[in-house]
């Protein structure tokens, strides 16, 4: 038998293909001084406590001062959080995540007086503030916001006292990060080539792709098997996250969790159930979708573990990350030169931690603060999929960079609404370069796969966890526990629901809800779905309609959080409170499924 493949420590990566966070801090003793200086300004605080109504330059200087805590409090916080993710066995930096997130508590508790004190100051007090006040009008959406939120906003000592319970709060997400990612350990399979692998979360979509069914089988039931043996655990983490949620929702007089959720982004509630109503509508197609795939691989019966491969056999695409990157900027030429040149930037200049190592948590994102680079996370493998990846991520990136720009610290960042707009605008400008350019038929048939794979997976595959959140946190809010057997019979009839019965729905996934992180972000993946529909639209509009809609886009981009969310898809040019962008996305499936159809005759 041959020798493991290992995984390479993270000292083996050569440095071009790790990030600079020496951009943030130098050394880790700039970032102990700048916890001293938050804790120095903290102190400061505390003089204006009964004070934010008493004149208009109280209140400004109160809000600057927090501006001020907040921005080095979110680059303590980022800082440590990736040293910790560049491999998550380390406990220096297991140690100083930790201070940085009981630093964020001791703030949070600090700065709690504020937004009571600002509630109980009269409104046309606060509107006579704004008018003879220059600097304070700077502040105006962000007070607007607190007025709008007054009614769920409790008194200033039941809000320090929430505030003080932050740490304990989110217990449940970072025992579940520390299982998930140093603790869990998966078996080794025989790859294609005979070799003994360990599996892993950054190989396992890899191995999933694979062309050999054996391989594909053995690397579900190995990762899944892990899953199952931490059940009880996981089932317990997630039951009181869930718990967490409800209770912040009843304190703060919401109707559910779900209207607790939402209401940050002023989001109605019935843009969350017109999205799951408007994909259920069209689940014949992804049942069509399953026959196809069934039938272009050959098999007697499509398993779970058959979901992920390309079902164009002859093409095998493996694209260096060099090569990559060229792909990439070819893709989003669209959108214009100056985003291109901010692009390059990000390549060259030490945004992207681009390889997988030992202990390096799992997955891809895009983090920093407002004064650093909008630095990425990759797991990269050669994969299609990790082009596509490239894309996404270096979207969140470059609307990060634009907001921070264009908005003051205080609307800098922008609502996790519209995160996943720009990220897949990127991937749907890319698809359609690639699919524009294939001369070949294969390898335009595994790209139209790979699109209706993108469909699959953000908005059906994240409807369907949508409403898994649903049902659990009503479960919750009536009282009902959440037991292990409980969360995986709700899952496995999602999947049954959601597939069909063209698809064998494999024991294995019932424990799928077990590996999903964002689950302990409540409601959060819905915005996937929502995104991807306004992304598709606006996309088409930019390749139609040229520089208009780039202007219109950028826009958007450079918008940050100074306008409702979605107030700023509208100025983008889609209106995300009806659910026609959910049926035009859909139609484009249907359409991809009627022309692979066509193909596979």
């Amino acid at each position: 038998m041959n020798k493991s493949k290992q995984i390479p420590k993270r000292k083996d990566i050569p440095q071009k293909y790790k990030w600079k966070l020496e951009q943030m801090y130098e050394n880790d003793e700039l970032w102990e001084k700048d916890i001293l200086d938050i804790k120095q300004k903290v102190g400061e605080a505390a003089k204006y406590i009964g004070k934010l109504g008493k004149s208009s330059e109280s209140l400004l200087e109160a809000l600057k001062l927090q501006d001020e805590i907040s921005l080095k409090l979110e680059n303590v916080f980022v800082y440590a959080r990736m040293r910790k993710d560049e491999d998550n066995t380390v406990t220096k930096y297991q140690a100083m995540t930790d201070k940085a997130q009981g630093l964020a508590v001791e703030v949070q508790s600090t700065l709690s007086f504020m937004v009571p004190e600002i509630t109980a100051i009269p409104e046309d007090r606060i509107r006579l503030f704004l008018n003879e006040n220059e600097g304070l009008k700077l502040y105006a959406f962000y007070l607007e916001e607190i007025l709008r939120q007054k009614e769920h906003i409790l008194s200033k000592e039941e809000e320090q006292i929430l505030a003080q319970m932050g740490e304990l709060a989110a217990a449940p997400k970072n025992i579940f990060g520390m299982i998930n990612n140093a603790d869990i350990k998966f078996p080794t399979i025989i790859d294609e080539n005979g070799e003994e692998v360990e599996v892993t979360k950054g190989r396992y979509i890899k191995f999933l792709e694979s062309s050999d069914r054996r391989v594909r089988k053995d690397a579900f039931k190995a990762l899944y098997s892990s899953y199952e043996k931490q059940k009880n655990t996981i089932a317990s983490t997630l039951n009181y996250s869930v718990k967490k949620d409800a209770f912040y929702a009843r304190v703060r007089k919401y109707p559910s969790s779900l209207h607790a959720a939402l209401d940050g982004d002023n989001i109605p509630v019935a843009v969350y159930t017109n999205l799951i109503d408007a994909v259920e509508k069209h689940l014949d197609a992804m049942y069509r979708y399953v026959r196809l795939r069934k039938k272009a691989l050959g098999v007697e019966k499509l398993h779970m573990y058959d979901l992920y491969t390309p079902i164009i056999k002859e093409v095998n695409i493996k694209v260096p990350y060099e090569e990559a990157k060229e792909k990439v900027k070819e893709g989003l030429k669209p959108l214009g030169k100056e985003y291109i040149e901010i692009l390059e930037k990000g390549f060259n200049e030490g945004w992207i931690d681009v390889y997988e190592n030992e202990g390096k948590t799992s997955g891809a994102y895009s983090f920093g603060s407002y004064t650093s680079p909008p630095y990425v996370l990759l797991n990269y493998q050669d994969t299609i999929h990790d082009i596509f990846t490239i894309a996404h991520e270096m979207g969140h990136s470059l609307h990060s960079y634009y907001s921070h720009k264009n908005q003051p610290y205080i609307y800098g960042g922008y609502t996790i609404f519209v995160a996943e707009v720009a990220s897949t605008v990127n991937e749907a400008l890319l698809m359609e370069h690639l699919l524009k350019n294939s001369k070949d038929i294969n390898t335009k048939m595994y790209l139209m796969n790979h699109y209706l794979e993108q469909f699959r997976g953000t908005v059906f595959r994240q409807t369907m966890f949508a409403k898994f959140e649903k049902i659990i946190h009503e479960k919750a809010e009536k009282g009902e526990a959440l037991t292990p057997e409980t969360l995986c019979e709700i899952y496995i009839d999602l999947n049954k629901k959601y597939y069909g019965q063209d698809l064998v729905i494999d024991d294995e996934i019932k424990m799928e809800w077990a590996r999903i992180p964002h689950f302990y972000n409540a409601y959060y993946v819905y915005k996937y779905a929502t995104g991807y529909a306004a992304a598709i639209s606006l996309s088409q509009k930019i390749l139609k309609e040229g520089d208009v809609a780039v202007e219109r886009y950028l826009s958007f981009l450079k918008g940050g959080g100074s306008d409702y969310p979605i107030n700023l898809l509208k100025g983008a040019g889609v209106d995300m409170t009806t659910t026609e962008p959910i049926h035009n996305a859909l139609k484009v499936f249907e359409k991809l499924v009627d022309e692979m159809e066509k193909m596979l005759k």
